[in-house]
């Protein structure tokens, strides 16, 4: 494939997904995040990977322009890599939930391709029992449905898949997008 066959196609699969997303899980995780910060809730960000840039990202804007009082707990490198030493890399997320007395009016906020398995991602997964245990909310943007996130969430945004070969390409630009829809729509 060409060069400007390639980005045809690529838009054509953006487009295609555009038309495809399920608006009303999208309104559904708006609901709860509304809840959250009508009730002076957290919400806490979690991914690996290019989920763990979005979840940077997302934490400034909800913090900044949504008024929405945010961690994302890949941001303190430090933290990070000391939990992973001391504890290991499954428990880094639900450790700092834990120390940042994560509960009830709080949200836990997952960016994830596969969301999370037994063998994959497992920190997800400890965040999101960790989440459940202190009747907190859970929602996630994800690329699988299979997924620990999909199969837990209060709320989930599955970016349909247009393309095997580009699910993760796919997942990540949706992730972005639902950040600014729903920021946005929550600072209006």
């Amino acid at each position: 494939m060409d060069k400007q066959e390639y980005i045809k196609q690529y838009l054509q699969e953006t487009n295609q997904i555009a038309q495809t997303i399920d608006q009303a899980k999208i309104l559904a995780v708006i609901d709860i995040l509304s809840q959250i910060k009508a009730q002076n809730g957290r919400v806490f960000f979690v991914g690996v990977g290019g989920g763990a840039g979005t979840g940077s990202h997302s934490a400034n804007d909800f913090n900044k322009m949504a008024k929405i009082q945010t961690l994302c707990l890949t941001d303190n490198v430090s933290l990070l890599t000391a939990l992973t030493n001391d504890q290991g890399w499954e428990s880094v997320f639900s450790s700092q939930m834990q120390m940042h007395n994560f509960n009830s009016n709080d949200c836990l906020f997952i960016y994830s391709v596969g969301g999370g398995s037994e063998t994959t991602s497992k920190n997800l997964v400890l965040a999101i029992d960790y989440a459940k245990q202190q009747k907190g909310k859970i929602v996630g943007v994800v690329g699988k449905d299979t997924g620990y996130t999909a199969q837990m969430a209060d709320a989930c945004i599955i970016v349909p898949n247009v393309d095997q070969s580009r699910i993760t390409a796919h997942t990540e630009d949706w992730q972005m997008i639902v950040d600014h829809l729903i920021v946005n729509l929550l600072c209006s």
